[in-house]
């Protein structure tokens, strides 16, 4: 019977040497980093309509998982999904634009920043609902299965949705039909402003697994190098027909849920403890031990990266918003 550890001897950041590919996952990492943060002040702006859930803190997650994924793979998210659909590629000032509500958006300004979208890339879309997209990933994996393509689908979650009853149908209903789908649990500590424990009677999510029968594995979500490595065995598995692996990737928000929480129920010390663990910062401390890079090579990362982020945020304010004309555009009635 499959457990939770069932991917054994995982390289991590202090075991492994950096990969060749550690310019780019730290580059997509700072990417992500330096667009919320901007997210934040557009917020403070008041030029963001409704709220705003972001991630600083869980980046290695998706860009790990990002990096092993093939063309053709899909992936659908939560709310908090700008980093997992800007780790597969999408152009930043269509990211922009969507929040603000620009026509230039990934959904022409639609759907704002819980509803980010962006087929070309295979990201499929994220859900305001608590685990609503999960469903949609088994549909996605079982169209691949059944039309052959040898895609996968990455379903990205919180882990509250592991309390939903749309997540164990899923992965059961996955698992029971071997579909091409890989979930990924982002344990961020917090379900909304609960903490894991008051909400979920066991600590290890990926524990989960065994009642399916598919393997759960529990990784580092703040290692970058522990996330690829695991999410390739698993897509990998996905690909040859064996069916989902459970991913539980232990993490931390280091915001609070949304733009209107200040985070004040987190115990003393808390927040301190996991930045000490950022995962940016894991990422540069090894590229500096390895000796491979120098100091001025990795801050040339983050100054590029920063001024691309921001031009494409000044790119996007230039837009219009929609016309009247685009209310009723897709609408089908």
């Amino acid at each position: 019977m499959p457990d939770a550890t069932s991917i054994d001897d995982i390289p991590t950041l202090e075991t492994a040497d950096p990969p060749a590919a550690s310019e780019g996952l730290l580059a997509s990492m700072t990417r992500i980093r330096v667009f919320e943060d901007e997210v934040m002040k557009l917020f403070s702006l008041n030029l963001v309509r409704g709220s705003t859930h972001l991630c600083q803190g869980q980046e290695a997650v998706t860009v790990g998982v990002s990096s092993v994924m093939q063309p053709g793979d899909t992936m659908t998210c939560t709310y908090r999904g700008h980093g997992a659909t800007l780790a597969l590629g999408s152009d930043v000032d269509r990211c922009f634009g969507e929040i603000l509500g620009r026509v230039g958006g990934l959904a022409r300004g639609r759907g704002g920043s819980m509803h980010f979208i962006d087929p070309d890339r295979g990201a499929l879309g994220s859900n305001a609902i608590v685990g609503g997209h999960l469903p949609l990933s088994a549909g996605a994996a079982l169209s691949a299965k059944l039309l052959g393509t040898g895609s996968v689908c990455i379903a990205y979650s919180g882990d509250g949705s592991t309390n939903i009853g749309a997540f164990h149908e899923s992965v059961n209903l996955a698992a029971i039909w071997k579909l091409p789908v890989v979930f990924v649990i982002e344990n961020n500590q917090y379900g909304e402003y609960s903490p894991l424990a008051s909400t979920t009677p066991i600590a290890r999510l990926a524990d989960r697994a065994i009642a399916y029968g598919i393997p759960g594995v529990f990784v580092d979500g703040n290692d970058v190098v522990s996330m690829a490595h695991v999410a390739g065995i698993a897509i990998e598995r996905a690909r040859r027909g064996e069916g989902p692996t459970l991913i539980e990737a232990n993490t931390y928000r280091q915001q609070g849920h949304s733009r209107s929480d200040p985070a004040t129920y987190r115990p003393a010390g808390e927040l301190e403890y996991w930045l000490a663990k950022d995962p940016i910062e894991n990422l540069r401390r090894a590229m500096a031990r390895s000796g491979r890079w120098t100091d001025e090579q990795v801050d040339a990362i983050h100054t590029a990266v920063t001024a691309e982020v921001v031009e494409a945020k000044d790119r996007a304010l230039t837009w219009p918003e929609p016309g009247a004309d685009e209310r009723l555009r897709d609408v089908y009635a």
